[in-house]
């Protein structure tokens, strides 16, 4: 007999002793102490840039997470960190943020995002006011005004956040990008 979702994590939960586990309606992330959380949470990112030498402009930073069909709650909001590299001084603009569903060069319809960058935290938050909805892929690009005026790898942690009220982070992965220097010949 199949098994909804969710009954593995209520099995868990009833046994480790857990209150406060409320089971979801039709289309909602599941509640547990007052919490959402995925049932399925996001567990790859990809990161691709078409610009990767040094100072160069008008870069573009394209993040892409898949959301399960079994997801059990809409993406709510896509933080991303930068966590290594040697410049950190290179700038977001927030207000140059977008997303789609879909991939790079396979671009869908829009998704409409609110965006806040943080050049102290190296934190980008990505809020999607209307949820993307489980089974779909969704790419945020974002836009620098430049590359990093420092060659290297750079790293970026990516965080999902659950629609609902009190999400529940759920680590993605990091995304990778290299940063080379000009080749002068």
């Amino acid at each position: 007999m199949d098994r909804p979702p969710w009954a593995s994590l209520l099995a868990l939960g009833l046994a480790w002793g857990w209150t406060g586990l409320a089971l979801p309606p039709a289309g909602q992330g599941l509640e547990l102490r007052g919490a959402t959380v995925f049932q399925r949470a996001p567990w790859r990112v990809d990161l691709v840039s078409y610009t990767t030498t040094v100072g160069q402009p008008r870069a573009e930073y394209f993040f892409t997470v898949d959301l399960a069909e079994d997801a059990g709650a809409s993406l709510g909001e896509l933080q991303i960190r930068q966590t290594s590299g040697v410049d950190r001084q290179f700038q977001f603009s927030p207000e140059r943020t977008e997303a789609f569903l879909g991939r790079p060069r396979q671009r869908g319809l829009a998704v409409p995002v609110q965006a806040s960058f943080s050049q102290r935290e190296r934190l980008v938050s990505v809020r999607f006011p209307e949820p993307v909805q489980p089974g779909s892929t969704v790419t945020v690009r974002l836009k620098p005004w430049t590359n990093p005026d420092v060659a290297g790898t750079y790293l970026f942690q990516v965080t999902a956040m659950p629609a609902g009220p009190n999400p529940t982070p759920a680590p993605v992965g990091f995304g990778t990008l290299r940063i080379y220097e000009r080749d002068w010949r």
